[in-house]
């Protein structure tokens, strides 16, 4: 039971169920578009693309979209870079009863950002964030680290991700998207924050 929990999140409603550090809450619980902000606090900002394929669904996530453990899903994993630092991962997954209808761009996102076109989109429907600290024996912690180039800790302490995720809607499709944020972000300064401190100096 213990190594089931491990490759499992609990997801809570509130982030202060999570107890991640205030700089990285505020990142959690940010409205919004993450893309917009991510731009805001970089000279340069990509989408890089790892795949997009069918895949079988995490455990945790499954009653979430409607699905029985081990389904099948369109997944597509990303790594949102600033300055050419890998700062997010996201990960999403679209039922494959969903139509061309329901979700018309994901199918040729290519490296462009998800968000853009889920905020830029008046029919799209977002719920509420969950949050969960995802320790290292969770899939996407496991995919994280192989993705970004990070060493496994041996503490499972150390090891700890924090990340939120979000359920959207659209006419009769659902699509789920997974944010875990690598503490890089937390060296991230706003690109006004920059210039206002070279002017002073």
């Amino acid at each position: 039971m213990k190594g089931r929990s491990l490759r499992q999140a609990l997801w809570h409603p509130h982030v202060n169920a999570v107890n991640a550090p205030p700089r990285l809450a505020r990142w959690l619980t940010a409205g919004g578009s993450l893309t917009a902000m991510l731009r805001e606090h970089s000279a340069a900002f990509r989408v890089q693309k790892l795949h997009q394929r069918p895949a079988l669904c995490l455990n945790d996530e499954a009653a979430v979209i409607g699905l029985h453990r081990s389904s099948r899903v369109m997944e597509r994993e990303v790594l949102l870079r600033c300055d050419n630092t890998p700062v997010v991962f996201g990960h999403t997954v679209v039922p494959m009863t969903a139509t061309a209808s329901d979700w018309p761009a994901f199918s040729s996102l290519g490296e462009r950002s998800l968000g853009s076109t889920l905020f830029g989109d008046p029919r799209v429907r977002r719920g509420g964030l969950e949050f969960a600290r995802l320790r290292a024996s969770h899939p996407l912690a496991k995919r994280v680290r192989a993705a970004a180039g990070s060493p496994g800790a041996d503490d499972a302490d150390e090891a700890i991700m924090y990340a939120r995720r979000c359920l959207y809607r659209r006419h009769n499709g659902l699509l789920l998207v997974t944010e875990v944020f690598l503490p890089s972000v937390l060296k991230l300064v706003k690109a006004g924050a920059i210039a206002t401190f070279e002017n002073r100096t």
